[in-house]
């Protein structure tokens, strides 16, 4: 099968991680998509507060819902610890499996400073997401493929900020998702 590894914080999953795993499936004729929810995604928790690992899966695998070919992955949450690409495309794939791991052109600029970066550079091909006015930056050696993705200008930290404030995020946020927000009460403005 052909896999694609989409990792992130998904904090909340919004439209603009299922657009890119929509049209990077059908782009290039991958088998599946898998949305891996980071552990500990130490880059960012060293910096803010990131939600619990199990509300960030939750909330993926109810945004992925219904798509066909796009489901969340629990790998990174279930081995503990920090989050490395290499340790999670040695645990996801089966034999025979061609793996391609999907990254923004800012990230792909930087995979030779990544954990056993030769090896992961051996192991897969690279998605490389284009956005405006960006160019394929993949450091020499690494098979990639540059793909332009319909541009969705959203954030998750803007969303938890619209969440806290009660300003609308309809249409950016799968529905069921907002319904699990509310439901625990995520985002809420300390009382």
């Amino acid at each position: 099968m052909r896999i694609g590894i989409f990792g992130g914080t998904f904090d909340p999953p919004h439209i603009g991680h299922l657009v890119v795993a929509t049209h990077i499936r059908q782009k290039l004729g991958l088998d599946q998509v898998f949305l891996v929810v980071a552990n500990d995604p130490w880059q960012k928790s060293e910096v803010h507060l990131v939600t619990a690992a199990r509300h960030r899966l939750r909330m993926t695998e109810l945004a992925t819902r219904g798509y066909a070919g796009v489901v969340a992955s629990d790998i990174e949450i279930s081995r503990g610890g920090k989050s490395y690409t290499i340790d999670t495309i040695e645990g996801i794939l089966g034999k025979g499996d061609e793996p391609l791991i999907i990254v923004g052109a800012d990230a792909a600029a930087g995979l030779d400073s990544w954990h056993r970066s030769a090896e992961l550079k051996s192991a897969v091909d690279v998605a490389v997401v284009g956005r405006p006015g960006s160019r394929n930056a993949t450091p020499a050696g690494w098979r990639s493929h540059y793909v332009e993705v319909p541009q969705v200008d959203v954030s998750s930290t803007d969303l938890r900020r619209r969440v806290a404030d009660g300003s609308p995020v309809d249409v950016l946020i799968p529905q069921r998702v907002i319904d699990y927000i509310g439901n625990v009460e995520l985002y809420s403005p300390p009382m």
